[in-house]
């Protein structure tokens, strides 16, 4: 007898909408929130999560933010919440980041790139 199993990260978006008024980059845009875990499978079968962590990203500008647990809880099970700015905690600064790593943005010529570069590869000024 064999046993097949995993451990393996995850996420999952909700469909959850709330416009804003961005207080970073002061644009118009909304809420997007989603969760991140860890799961154990048995036989490609999720079984236990845990490790979960409740996320909100801003449209306009991709700041990432942590979310209040007992509101993403809320969230997760359908309620109609509210998000409010002391449900947050800002994980990065925005711009042209994102949750999986930052971009460069060249001041001078408008290239990006997710590499680390010092210096812009298109028109040569410094990052």
């Amino acid at each position: 007898m064999f046993f097949m199993m995993g451990i393996t990260d995850g996420r999952k978006d909700f469909d959850f909408t709330q416009t804003i008024i961005c207080n970073l980059c002061g644009k118009y845009g909304r809420y997007q929130v989603f969760m991140t875990y860890t799961v154990l499978s048995l036989f490609l079968i999720p079984c236990l999560k845990w490790n979960k962590h409740y996320y909100v990203q801003t449209s306009c500008c991709h700041a990432l933010y942590e979310l209040d647990p007992e509101i993403g809880k809320a969230i997760s099970h359908g309620e109609p919440v509210e998000i409010r700015q002391e449900h947050l905690t800002r994980v990065n600064r925005g711009g042209y980041g994102s949750f999986y790593g930052a971009y460069k943005h060249c001041q001078c010529c408008g290239f990006e790139t997710a590499e680390d570069f010092e210096y812009c590869p298109k028109c040569g000024t410094r990052f």
